[in-house]
């Protein structure tokens, strides 16, 4: 079991330990806030938000309400993964998820078998179109599911970026503000699997067709369109690409954080997955753009007051795009009919009346198609069979995404609707979230405690009662005969509401509430806060009527979309229509009567900052949201109580090591496991009381000592179930090596009896073979003598691999046998062959060369100069000179001949004998004599005749030339240090190996002009070369010691 907010093994369930965060809530806060010591603080509420934000703890409750705030970047807290975690597992015993309400709004459908739904409310970018996404994501990959369950998944998924697209916008707070509201049910079987849906729209905010705030856009849809549509789509729709050519579109056509092009492709393929037609799909697109045209029509007026259409092509293209006449539409945008006394009369609009019913008629388009869509949407999600509500075998989540609290700089009849929306929506959270707890008290049996919170229906009734309320007031100024505006509707007001505590308006307000309103304002004090209403355009957007001829005109277009949108019983039928308020807030009475009839979950959004930037706390702008959320009414609420409850069980299974008697288990009835644990830890009679099931305790700071104990107790704890771990692993241990051992014992003893008789058995065998072998080893290969001889061989081979010859020199080899004589030598050959071959592959081209030259000198030498093993067992050089030593002049002489060997030696002149050093050069072709820097003689090895050498060890030599000619100098007599290796380098390059003469006693050589000379050697203590008796040249050479 692990502790600190990491995995506690429960019934075989991994779980996450709610109260493991209390251990570091100095750093990131509860993650409940009903634990705060100081509930009725909003500086501590907000301080604690600010904390878990910091950590990227966006979730925390309140109670079983859920606070998130909108980070505003990518957080690791979404994976399949992270959704299996939080699947099937209690609600308390998990950190603060979107997914665990998610997960317990489903278990509770399942187990009670009860309609639940999903509340999330918040301000413009607070992340609840996001919540919404995620709670649909999570209940298509946890729920079961089969292949018609996975398609309503899919379209229940692609159903959001259809409604983004169509309902959303950019506003000043937020890039994907969803501009209506929406409620939406998903139907479940008896299974838990999801197999239907349907989606409820409210006030969708027409008015933003025609008209965006500067720094807002129209609907996402348009600016999709003309950026992601194909060349050939926007020339069937008479579209560019620019959206500053059309004035609906405002000033501000694209956005740095939303890829039109993009979010095009992904509704396009949207609309295939829920089910829309190729046909339908451009019905609509006709629409969308129809409003486009619809914004450049443009209007001029005649000298007598006449309107007329100056954008001639905008109607061709408006006609043809809404499938209705041109010249029709021409009269209904600047006439209207009029029914007096059962007549119809025709009156010509003026220029600011035709504006009015273009726009009328953009936004009512717009409006009507949006409410197609939702119907379209919905019969894809819709059950097959008729049980929609029929509550045959159907349970339902319902999912409400609506606006929350807006207070703008200028606030319209658009923030009275929704403000008056979430005022009945705070009555009800009020009203339910009490009845919940009264029940809960009830059902432990504990005393309820009557408990004082702002009661809101003061305001909902200002605003919806009959005859005195606000709607009535607005509608009964809207349907009075005579000239009726804004201001008489602002003078009515103050007539009627003068005296309500919660209703201010310039007349009525004190000097310094009149330094802040406008004449043209009233305040509503609203449970978040006062709001400033601007009356200007209340009416027109209330009555929210279109010229009954162009009704006429749009009823008969052959857009499948708009004829249904547009129904003939509508021209026909004298009943004037609901004015909008009238339409909203009977839409949201049906609203609450759902929300009245199913279990309520709450989902609460914060926004953190304006400019959406990650990491930024904005604590003005939080507890602003804070205060309209009504969150410290809540926390009020859920602590007017207890702030803690826990099930028996699951006090009992988290403390009961800080008591004697419980630990390490309790036997007998929880009720008294967990009585006998508060008496130990010595809770006072007011900080708890025990219910049926569950325990109740008062203040957080009593479950916070608690929770520091057990802290505290957690290393005994561990050391003891370290130490049972321990004895109870070693014995086990112990345990199952002695049966092993035993196991093991046995079957080794079986195993090598066994192996001793067939080892005896075959040693048996093998000696009468051997033994009989013998005896007939001399006949033919037979089978009495198979197994001897094959021994024999065997041994031979194997003892011939142990004694095989290590090098080539060695030539000892094993006797074999007789029958393997012949193989024997074979092998011998083989092997011999085959050292030969590795050493010669080992050899490097260097030591090849050098080997090819000592054998060269032994062929020549061996034997016969006493100076051939000190020469030859020396290294044969390249070249006894370095390149610097020969003069650069002769390099140039030799051109192309490159010098292989060069030398210095010793010529003695023919004459005296006189020595002189000279440099000896061998090149591929021939040598050269050198002194210095000259050339002093070239012998071509063609002319070369021999090479003579004495038998000593000195250094003389003599090199034969031609002397057919007498004007040839002679033979050259010279001396080297490395004769050996001279004459050998010589002899190869010029080919005369067999021309090298060894003589014992003296060599003769010709001298210039037919003169014949001769060197005499004999030997001495040292080397010595002088001029003897008769002319002669005596060397005397050294003697070399044998040893």
């Amino acid at each position: 079991m692990r502790y600190q907010g990491r995995e506690v093994d429960v019934e075989g369930r991994v779980r996450l330990v709610m109260e493991s965060a209390l251990t570091a809530r100095d750093r990131v806060g509860v993650q409940d806030f009903v634990l705060l010591e100081n509930y009725n603080s909003e500086a501590t509420f907000i301080e604690n938000l600010r904390r878990r934000f910091g950590e990227n703890l966006i979730y925390t409750y309140i109670g079983s309400v859920l606070v998130s705030v909108n980070p505003y970047k990518e957080l690791e807290i979404y994976s399949k993964q992270q959704m299996e975690r939080y699947r099937g597992v209690s609600f308390y015993e998990i950190s603060p998820h979107i997914y665990a309400v998610s997960d317990n709004t489903y278990r509770a459908m399942r187990t009670e078998r009860k309609d639940q739904c999903i509340l999330i409310s918040g301000e413009s970018g607070a992340g609840k179109t996001e919540a919404s996404k995620k709670i649909l994501l999570y209940y298509a990959v946890t729920c079961p599911t089969n292949d018609h369950m996975a398609t309503l998944g899919d379209r229940l998924l692609q159903s959001n970026p259809v409604l983004e697209a169509f309902g959303n916008a950019k506003t000043l707070r937020n890039d994907n503000s969803s501009r209506f509201g929406k409620y939406m049910d998903v139907q479940f079987d008896f299974k838990g699997a999801p197999v239907g849906g349907h989606i409820l729209n409210y006030l969708l905010e027409k008015s933003r067709v025609v008209h965006q705030n500067h720094g807002e856009r129209n609907f996402h849809i348009f600016y999709q369109l003309l950026d992601g549509g194909d060349n050939d789509l926007l020339i069937t729709l008479d579209l560019e690409r620019n959206p500053q050519n059309y004035n609906y579109l405002g000033n501000c056509p694209r956005l740095s954080s939303v890829s039109d092009k993009n979010n095009w492709k992904v509704v396009m393929k949207a609309l295939s997955v829920i089910g829309f037609t190729e046909e339908e799909v451009q019905k609509l697109l006709n629409i969308i753009a129809s409003v486009l045209h619809l914004g450049n029509t443009q209007f001029g007026e005649r000298e007598e007051g006449e309107t007329y259409i100056t954008t001639e092509t905008q109607i061709t293209n408006l006609a043809k795009l809404l499938g209705v006449d041109g010249s029709a539409l021409r009269e209904a945008l600047t006439h209207k009919k009029l029914t007096a006394k059962g007549e119809e009369m025709i009156s010509p609009l003026d220029f600011e009346q035709a504006v009015s019913a273009r726009d009328a008629l953009a936004k009512a388009v717009y409006g009507r198609t949006f409410t197609w869509l939702v119907e379209k949407i919905n019969h894809s999600l819709a059950l097959k069979e008729e049980i929609y509500h029929s509550g045959k075998g159907c349970s339902v989540i319902g999912l409400l995404d609506i606006y929350g609290f807006e207070v703008l700089q200028h606030n319209s009849f658009e923030q009275f609707c929704i403000n008056y929306c979430n005022e009945k929506l705070q009555q009800l959270f009020i009203e339910l979230t009490l009845r919940s707890e009264q029940e809960e008290y009830e059902t432990e049996g504990i005393a309820w405690e009557t408990v004082q919170y702002f009661d809101n229906k003061i305001i909902c009734d200002l605003i919806e009662e009959k005859h005195k309320g606000i709607i009535s007031i607005l509608d009964e100024e809207c349907l009075r005969p005579g000239e009726t505006c804004d201001v008489s509707f602002l003078e009515k007001l103050e007539d009627t509401l003068g005296g309500h505590p919660h209703f201010v308006t310039h007349k009525l307000a004190n000097g310094k509430t009149r330094r802040v309103m406008s004449r043209e304002e009233f305040r509503l004090l609203h449970y978040a806060g006062e709001v400033n209403y601007n009356v200007n355009g209340f009416l027109d957007k209330n009555n929210d009527l279109l010229n009954r001829n162009l009704k006429e005109v749009m009823c008969q277009s052959d857009n499948q979309i708009l004829s249904h949108c547009f129904r003939r019983e509508e021209v026909i039928g004298q009943k004037r229509p609901e004015m909008a308020a009238t339409q909203f807030k009977n839409s949201l009475t049906k609203l609450m009567e759902i929300l009245m009839s199913k279990e309520p979950s709450y989902v609460r959004c914060i926004k953190p900052n304006d400019a959406k930037q990650p990491g930024r706390f904005d604590e003005v702008l939080v507890r602003h949201q804070v205060k309209y959320l009504g969150l410290m009414e809540n926390l009020r609420v859920r602590r007017a109580g207890f702030a803690y409850r826990r099930r028996f069980e699951a006090f009992l299974q988290r403390y009961k090591p800080l008591c004697p008697e419980t630990w390490p288990n309790w036997h007998g009835r929880l009720a008294d496991g967990v009585s006998a644990l508060v008496n130990h830890l010595g809770y006072k009679a007011e900080e708890y009381k025990l219910g049926r099931s569950k325990i109740f305790i008062r203040f957080p700071k009593t479950l916070f000592t608690t929770e520091d104990a057990l802290e505290a107790k957690k290393p005994d704890i561990a050391l003891t179930l370290q130490t049972s771990w321990r004895g109870y692993r070693e014995r086990a241990k112990y345990q199952r090596i002695r049966r092993a051992v035993i196991v093991i014992q046995s079957g080794w003893r079986g195993m090598k009896a066994r192996r001793r008789a067939k080892r005896r058995r075959q040693a048996a065998e093998l000696i009468r073979r051997f033994i009989k072998g013998f005896i007939y080893r001399h006949e033919e290969y037979c089978p009495e003598n198979e197994y001897f001889l094959d021994h024999v061989r065997y041994s031979f081979l194997k003892n011939l691999s142990k004694n095989l010859p290590k090098s080539v020199l060695d030539k000892n080899w094993p006797k074999p046998p007789p029958s393997l004589d012949e193989a024997s030598e074979h092998l011998r050959r083989m092997h011999m062959r085959n050292m030969v071959t590795k050493y010669c592959r080992r050899v490097q081209p260097e030591w090849k060369k050098q080997m090819m030259q000592k054998v060269v000198a032994s062929e020549i030498f061996k034997d016969q100069k006493d100076s051939y093993p000190q020469g030859v067992g020396r290294l044969f050089l390249d070249s006894r000179l370095e390149r610097e030593q020969i003069n650069l002049k002769v390099i140039q002489t030799l051109a192309n001949d490159k010098v292989q060997y060069g030398v210095s030696v010793i010529k003695h002149d023919r004459r005296g004998f006189k020595p002189r050093s000279r440099q000896l050069l061998l090149t591929n072709t021939f040598a050269v004599l050198v002194d210095r820097t000259k050339t002093k003689q070239r012998i071509d090895y063609t002319t070369l005749r021999g090479i003579s050498v004495s038998s000593l060890s000195d250094g003389m030599f003599v090199l034969h030339l031609p002397n057919e000619d007498n004007k040839q100098k002679g033979d050259l007599v010279l001396h080297c240090n490395h004769v050996i290796e001279l004459v050998t380098k010589l002899a190869m390059m010029a080919s005369k190996v067999n021309h090298v003469n060894i003589s014992p006693g003296s060599i003769r050589f010709a001298m210039a002009r037919g003169k014949e000379g001769i060197i005499d050697f004999v030997r001495g203590s040292e080397l010595k070369v002088t001029k003897g008796k008769r002319g002669h040249l005596l060397v005397t050479a050294p003697r070399i010691n044998s040893t």
